[in-house]
């Protein structure tokens, strides 16, 4: 059964509500890697600390590019620590473009953990709306009891991403300046076939994802319309999966290339495309 866009994201007022409620929430605030810039922002109460980089995502690697997927013993045990059950409702959301929580997001349902929300418009919309923030994060409690259970969602690899390219449609997330690279730079550009569709085409004017009825006419017309292969990537896998979050949210899916820019071209035989052309 497709997804709807409440199984996908959550708005300001019904976390808010769902805050006020019985236990069984555990909300994350995701920064992209708190080793090398640690927390120095306002958090929403209640909200534990997570690194993308340290308790989301693998060692970097050539062939799997910066931020390849963890270890499933390993992410079991860290989203253990952070207290999550079989039951929670988990809360994910950042400060930045969306595309660390998107990627904790993706990665929670890669894990086999459905009950997972993207905070629609991430802490400036909950701001905004003047809902209270604090400047201490959450201890996190342990205890938990998932169990990871790897498959949750679709990806794909090197291969089948330049297939796609060619038969259906692989979207890249990066936006256009990364998209057509720059000739000076070998190593820039995008995979060819690629369409450029930067993840914030997604949102509207208040920083939120746009209404159900635009995403849907908006992907469909980029191709991901259930008729062909179709595929995301980005730099290394967080835009694309803010995007899948509004792909998901429009009732669509598509798999993503984990490893992304940062994979491919960790291979040097791997083709480069320049220009606004697909090629």
């Amino acid at each position: 059964m497709a997804d709807t866009r409440s199984d996908v994201l959550i708005t300001v007022d019904a976390l808010a509500d769902r805050m006020a409620g019985p236990d069984g929430l555990v909300l994350l605030d995701i920064s992209d890697d708190l080793e090398t810039a640690p927390l120095e922002r306002p958090v929403i109460p209640g909200a534990v600390a997570v690194s993308l980089a340290s308790d989301i995502s693998g060692p970097a690697t050539k062939e799997g590019g910066r931020r390849p997927l963890p270890d499933p013993a390993v992410l079991q045990e860290t989203l253990r620590g952070f207290g999550i059950h079989p039951e929670s409702m988990v809360v994910v959301y950042d400060n930045a473009s969306g595309a660390q929580a998107g990627r904790a997001w993706w990665t929670l349902r890669w894990a086999g953990h459905a009950n997972v929300r993207l905070l629609d418009g991430g802490l400036a919309a909950w701001t905004a709306a003047g809902r209270d923030t604090v400047h201490e994060t959450a201890h996190a409690p342990g205890g938990g009891t998932i169990t990871v259970s790897p498959g949750g969602m679709p990806v794909i690899e090197a291969d089948d991403a330049a297939r796609i390219a060619r038969e259906g449609a692989l979207l890249d997330a990066r936006g256009k300046t990364a998209y057509e690279g720059d000739t000076e730079k070998p190593a820039t550009g995008h995979i060819p076939g690629a369409i450029c569709a930067g993840a914030k085409d997604a949102l509207g004017p208040d920083g939120g994802f746009k209404s159900t009825e635009d995403l849907q006419a908006m992907f469909k017309a980029l191709g991901v319309d259930g008729s062909q292969p179709a595929g995301v990537y980005c730099g290394s896998g967080n835009a694309a999966s803010f995007e899948l979050a509004g792909i998901y949210a429009a009732g669509l899916e598509a798999p993503l290339y984990v490893g992304s820019w940062s994979a491919w071209t960790g291979d040097p035989d791997r083709p480069v495309a320049q220009g606004p052309e697909r090629g």
